[in-house]
């Protein structure tokens, strides 16, 4: 029978989707290394997507220190995936892991992928120390990188008012025009929030 590797070696986008699918259906130590290192090289969403699933049905214990490795790696895919990874494990004890290096990442898709794990995994007392971090990112990049920011900015929730408030009043119109946006979305959101609660409350 084919190794986990030999599968995920295959040019067929089907067979590396069925091999990340049964690597974790039935989980085995030494898939680990295995499938942490497709990650970084792995060209297909869908299978990248499932090898963070597989991934998780492992020992976490055995998974995080192979994963840590792979955020200090020097290709972006690599850092980007386990950044995901650690926001699909979702526990709030590794967002220590996600560094000022990886928020203020020189590639956009990293950039983006710690600016969602940590807006995910940030417990409240460092609320405000990551807003601080992400506001300077403001005006950065394209339409979907601004569009990302914003979105994951709200998540974080009331912490962002004040300090976009202040960058609102920027010289710079892109970065203005962002924090007013962003400002907008939030209060959007809110008031969309404020009204489904009391049927929440009521079901």
């Amino acid at each position: 029978m084919a190794t986990l590797k030999a599968l995920l070696d295959s040019p067929d986008q089907s067979v590396r989707l069925k091999a990340a699918l049964a690597a974790g259906t039935y989980p085995e130590s030494e898939y680990i290394a295995v499938l942490i290192a497709q990650c970084a090289i792995e060209p297909d969403f869908f299978v990248r997507d499932t090898l963070s699933w597989a991934l998780m049905r492992h020992d976490l214990k055995e998974v995080l220190p192979m994963l840590t490795a792979q955020l200090n790696s020097t290709h972006n895919q690599a850092r980007s995936q386990a950044l995901h990874t650690l926001s699909k494990i979702g526990d709030k004890s590794n967002y220590g892991l996600i560094t000022h290096e990886h928020l203020l990442d020189s590639n956009d898709e990293v950039a983006t992928t710690a600016w969602r794990s940590a807006s995910l995994l940030v417990p409240d007392e460092e609320k405000d120390a990551l807003v601080k971090i992400l506001v300077t990112q403001l005006g950065r990049g394209d339409g979907d990188t601004q569009f990302a920011l914003t979105r994951f900015l709200c998540a974080i929730g009331e912490p962002i008012v004040q300090p976009l408030q202040e960058v609102a009043q920027s010289d710079n119109e892109t970065i203005r025009l962002h924090a007013e946006i962003t400002l907008i979305r939030y209060r959007e959101m809110k008031l969309e929030f404020d009204k489904k609660e009391p049927r929440r409350k009521q079901q």
